[in-house]
């Protein structure tokens, strides 16, 4: 299992992703172009330590991505179809979320194998990107059983 980022507006969610990839073993995929540099300070903040523990993959464009990844392609969206608690996931599942400021435009939504979407209460428009991939990530792992083994905690 991994979580992809498409073209990621804000470097202080980057830095969560990497923190969670790192504590749970999940690798993470970066779809360039980003609305920050990679060096920039609010990533290094966000991920702390941790982010160096990370397995990124960085990819130039979305073409790059999609060469790349062997598994289903599952977006997370507001506009999805199936709730994450009716999604079967599977270990070679990548979760995909969109950039913060714009989502994934309509060829990145076509090409997904799946797509889910977190319930909210009426009237709510989104979580932060971070906390909805945790959210999933978490529910995926659940389903596989791949919580990572050792007792400790992050």
């Amino acid at each position: 299992m991994r979580i992809a980022l498409f073209q990621p507006d804000i470097a202080g969610n980057v830095g969560t992703m990497l923190r969670t990839a790192a504590c749970l073993g999940i690798g993470v995929d970066l779809i360039e172009p980003m609305g920050f540099a990679w060096s920039d300070r609010a990533l290094a903040r966000a991920g702390m330590d941790y982010a160096g523990s990370a397995e990124v993959v960085r990819h130039v464009d979305w073409d790059a991505f999609r060469n790349a990844i062997p598994g289903r392609l599952v977006l997370l969206t507001t506009t999805g179809a199936t709730r994450i608690d009716a999604m079967t996931f599977a270990r070679g599942d990548t979760l995909l979320l969109g950039s913060e400021g714009a989502g994934v435009p309509p060829e990145v939504h076509a090409a997904a194998d799946a797509r889910v979407v977190i319930p909210m209460r009426p009237g709510m428009r989104s979580l932060n990107v971070a906390v909805a991939g945790a959210i999933v990530l978490g529910e995926a792992l659940r389903q596989i059983g791949g919580w990572p083994t050792a007792p400790t905690s992050c």
